[in-house]
């Protein structure tokens, strides 16, 4: 990670792993359809009404803070992203889950099921066009679904040696842990990141998964020894 120039104005684009991985394709299906914009560098104490020089420096602190480079990660880049919201909303709009934290045993399934809190004058309401929801290592699930309405969704592991993310789009989500020992090695558990936004509202949250070599039983087939799960 570094810092940019900010004497100039400067687009400093990088592709994730992901990005590069659909532009090796040349099949057409790296296509940029959105994009969204953050301050996560930028610090607002430091705007300042009292500036001896007047209104025009109330921000020139800000104004010359120095802004990082681009990262492909993005549990480290572009947490703080800027929403529209109407005109006179008094509320910021929060995403909640019905599960806090996400802990799976080998095989296990759950599904998680946002609504976000003070959004159109309502105390709570699921989103008309949905969540989209990540996860930070895709390895750790053997299915990832999105569910409700037109939604994009994945029931395939698509990495198999590289801990990216990805993402899905639905008004909830499953998620069944993988059902193999292969990635533990020594430790008894494997972590990673869900992470939930409203695709109207803008807001998110960040649920911490957690995924445990629980193995119940082994059984012997043919002589090859394997998990039996419950």
């Amino acid at each position: 990670m570094g810092y940019l120039d900010n004497t100039s104005i400067t687009v400093d684009a990088i592709l994730t792993k992901r990005g590069r991985e659909l532009l090796a394709r040349g099949d057409g299906s790296f296509r940029i359809t959105q994009f969204a914009l953050a301050d996560d560098e930028v610090d607002y104490t430091l705007y300042n009404e009292s500036h001896p020089n007047g209104s025009q420096y109330y921000g020139e602190a800000i104004e010359n803070m120095p802004l990082l480079e681009a990262i492909p990660d993005e549990n480290n880049i572009m947490i703080h992203k800027l929403v529209s919201l109407p005109r006179g909303t008094t509320k910021m709009p929060i995403v909640t889950c019905n599960i806090a934290k996400i802990q799976l045993s080998l095989g296990a399934t759950t599904t998680v099921k946002p609504n976000t809190l003070n959004f159109q004058g309502l105390a709570n309401v699921v989103e008309s066009s949905g969540y989209l929801a990540t996860i930070a290592d895709r390895r750790l699930l053997v299915s990832f679904e999105g569910i409700g309405g037109a939604v994009a969704s994945s029931t395939q592991r698509p990495f198999s040696n590289s801990a990216l993310s990805e993402t899905i789009k639905g008004t909830s989500f499953s998620l069944t842990a993988i059902n193999s020992t292969t990635l533990f090695g020594t430790n008894t558990k494997l972590l990673t990141t869900l992470t939930v936004e409203g695709v109207d509202s803008g807001a998110r949250v960040t649920i911490p998964v957690e995924i445990t070599k629980d193995v119940i039983a082994t059984s012997n087939t043919q002589g090859v020894t394997g998990i039996t799960l419950t």
